[in-house]
């Protein structure tokens, strides 16, 4: 099982899961006229492939060892399974929330309130399962990528000042940004303990339940739609080859990122708490690929690019000292 032995090597896998939570978006994008719902199947068969592919390489670098990939499934405690099932569960809820939000009330709205409020939340917890670094530095970053997400939703604000968030984008953001923050706890505890898990299992694990609990959660969004008329099972089969690859392609990068945290806070330097905040900086991923690729505040005011400026300084900021967080301590 590879682990990475050096904070450097650590901190780049924790700014790879941010670039791929941050980015994993755009392959929905592509393809405005397949509906989220449909696209999440095809997303939840990538995560899946994703862990079985990590699982199998560099999950198993030694497949003699205890912590090995099949080892360690056989010999985990049922604790540690049941912690890591339940987690993907959490999340698959919080992450289809979070897309029946950006549905209703747009990006500038979801990610916000969503992302903000499970940063908050899942760093307090995180911590709490498993204090690591200095709380300083950690949690003035944290505050820092607030202040930054809460200069990008008034940058979005301002592009589009006649546009209004109803009550059910609102709430579906604060319950998505609930929920997200509750997931990483539970993959944070089944990484500990006698008969733990380790990262790749632990995702691997995490998958399943992720996988088992979008069967009945997405067809209830399919028959009971936050937006758009209701959509049968056999829609799914519908869809052209390049529309399900582009679902397969947001798996396999938000999981490619997952798994880059999990092993990231399973090192003993780095913790959940610290993988988790900088993982969750996500949001200004997110905002670079609006601004520079999706061209969406072509024509935006003065004030709403000074918005931006100070968006990504503060972003920049809260990186620097969530970075510094295990090695000043």
């Amino acid at each position: 099982m590879y682990i990475p032995h050096t904070y450097p090597v650590a901190l780049l896998m924790m700014l790879v899961s941010m670039l791929c939570w941050g980015s994993w978006a755009n392959t929905q994008k592509i393809d405005k006229t397949w509906r989220f719902e449909l696209f999440y199947w095809d997303y939840m068969w990538g995560i899946l492939g994703c862990a079985l592919l990590f699982g199998l390489t560099m999950g198993r670098t030694n497949p003699a060892a205890p912590v090995s990939f099949f080892n360690n499934i056989e010999h985990a405690s049922s604790r540690s399974l049941m912690e890591a099932f339940a987690g993907g569960m959490i999340f698959n809820l919080g992450n289809l929330l979070l897309v029946a939000a950006i549905s209703v009330a747009g990006m500038a709205v979801a990610f916000p309130l969503g992302a903000g409020l499970a940063l908050v939340i899942g760093a307090v917890l995180n911590y709490m399962v498993s204090p690591a670094g200095n709380r300083l530095l950690l949690f003035g970053g944290i505050l820092l990528i607030c202040a930054a997400i809460a200069a990008n939703a008034m940058a979005y604000r301002g592009l589009s000042k006649g546009a209004k968030a109803g009550a059910k984008g609102i709430i579906l953001s604060l319950l998505c940004g609930v929920v997200i923050g509750l997931f990483y706890p539970f993959v944070a505890k089944a990484l500990k303990g006698e008969n733990h898990l380790g990262p790749y299992t632990v995702y691997f694990v995490f998958a399943l339940g992720a996988l088992a609990s979008n069967f009945p959660l997405n067809y209830a969004f399919m028959r009971w739609p936050v937006t758009g008329s209701r959509l049968l099972i056999k829609d799914y089969f519908q869809g052209g080859t390049a529309a399900h690859t582009w679902g397969v392609l947001g798996g396999l990068i938000w999981g490619t990122g997952t798994i880059c945290s999990f092993v990231a806070a399973y090192t003993p330097m780095v913790g959940p708490a610290t993988s988790f905040s900088l993982g969750e900086g996500n949001t200004m991923i997110s905002a670079v690929w609006g601004v520079f690729v999706w061209k969406e505040f072509r024509g935006a005011s003065g004030e709403v690019r000074r918005l931006l400026a100070l968006m990504f300084t503060l972003f920049v900021l809260g990186l620097v000292s969530i970075s510094l967080a295990p090695v000043l301590r």
